[in-house]
């Protein structure tokens, strides 16, 4: 059985000022039809993903609209989750080994999950991701007369992703009646059926993490974590992933740390439930940073890397690194763009929409190119300071939740019509 996850309420009001009498008045408006229309988002966990984070704010946004939205959660176990990573890093484009046995893991946990769900309940279905993409098959309900849309909502940068693994589940995908990507260029080709949207997401400009943290709190979490808030900080804010370089990361602060020899390091994150080798990575990367005093890591077993660490983290360091082989979007780039901090982050996927190369930060390749930035930064504070609020004025205009609400709200009223 799928379980439901309760947000704290939120109100649209709230964010008025925020995103000016315009972009309020359109959500108003594309909400007024679809009063009292019931939506359901289904992902794979509560809490340490990107996903999870937008579904705190984006669900109880559309109720604060007039629609009905609930959030459910596969129940599922480690076999499970074990399989999903392994999936995801594959439609990514990782090399990996799959068997009968794992597909029957995956389509076996869809199954429950869908046995779950009263179809009859819900107007509108949104799937997030590949953990939960085969509930359509067994889901659909028959009996009630209720017209459920369904939509597939994919976080993931396809455009590497493996044959093998794509084409089995792509019969299910091509059972939705709406897919939802990022970029058009994640969209594979050949897809038959459904209608394709493109929605990259946003960040919540009120929550925890993004309001401006008072002096008093930041300078508590800095010395929780032993950070000297008198010497230069770089910071990388992602889960310990091969996805996301934390080696490398560390190779280049020790690289940067030759011409700034007072830099620091902060290394801050949770560990996704769905992701069950993130403390294996995470030991991985203790292991290579060594008894270095200087790099500071925020996480779970410390009691750290929640929305008031990270905040005072982003808020603090002086160049904000997202060293990505591969990602999706990135809404940890979001995040610190929004504080205004100069960013240096990998060519790769949505970070593209986000760091304009030059403008709101600089985009690197390499290890040298990291390197390269992130001196270049340190050392020319006006530059920085450019970039840091060119970076937010975009996200502002670009990348807050509210744009996305606004988009599934002109998607359920096109299928409503």
């Amino acid at each position: 059985m799928p379980t439901l996850v309760n947000p704290k309420p939120k109100q649209l009001d709230d964010y008025r000022k925020v995103i000016g009498e315009e972009a309020y008045q359109e959500i108003v408006e594309l909400a007024k039809p679809l009063a009292g229309k019931r939506v359901l988002h289904l992902n794979a966990t509560a809490s340490g993903g990107g996903v999870a984070e937008l579904l705190y704010t984006l669900v109880p946004l559309t109720n604060s609209v007039g629609l009905v939205a609930d959030w459910a959660v596969m129940d599922g176990a480690p076999d499970f989750y074990q399989v999903t990573k392994t999936m995801h890093d594959s439609l990514q484009g990782a090399k990996t080994v799959w068997t009968d046995e794992m597909w029957d893991t995956w389509r076996r946990y869809n199954e429950i999950t869908a046995k779950g769900i009263d179809v009859s309940n819900y107007d509108y279905i949104v799937v997030h991701d590949p953990q939960p993409a085969g509930v359509v098959s067994y889901a659909r309900d028959t009996e009630s007369g209720v017209r459920t849309r369904w939509f597939w909502r994919c976080h993931i940068d396809l455009t590497d992703a493996s044959q093998e693994v794509w084409e089995t589940i792509r019969p299910f995908v091509e059972q939705y009646e709406g897919l939802v990507f990022t970029l058009e260029e994640y969209v594979k080709d050949g897809l038959r059926g459904p209608e394709v949207f493109i929605s990259p997401p946003g960040i919540d400009p009120l929550s925890p993490k993004n309001v401006k943290l008072d002096n008093t709190a930041r300078y508590k979490v800095l010395a929780t974590a032993g950070i000297d808030p008198e010497r230069p900080l770089i910071a990388q804010v992602s889960r310990f992933d091969p996805w996301k370089d934390p080696l490398g990361v560390i190779d280049v602060y020790r690289e940067a740390k030759k011409q700034v020899p007072g830099l620091q390091l902060a290394m801050v994150a949770n560990v996704a439930s769905d992701a069950p080798d993130g403390w294996v990575f995470y030991e991985k990367t203790l292991r290579h940073a060594g008894e270095d005093p200087d790099i500071h890591f925020l996480t779970d077993p410390m009691g750290l890397g929640n929305d008031v660490e990270v905040s005072a983290i982003q808020t603090t360091a002086d160049v904000v690194i997202q060293k990505s082989i591969c990602e999706g979007f990135g809404l940890v780039v979001t995040e610190a763009l929004w504080k205004a901090r100069p960013m240096v982050a990998g060519n790769a996927g949505g970070i593209r929409m986000q760091v304009i190369d030059g403008e709101t930060g600089y985009l690197a390749t390499s290890n040298e190119d990291y390197v390269h930035r992130v001196l270049g930064l340190l050392g020319d504070q006006e530059t920085a300071c450019r970039m840091g609020e060119a970076g937010r004025e975009h996200v502002r205009k670009n990348f807050l939740i509210t744009r996305y609400l606004r988009d599934y709200l002109r998607m359920f009223n096109r299928f409503a019509r």
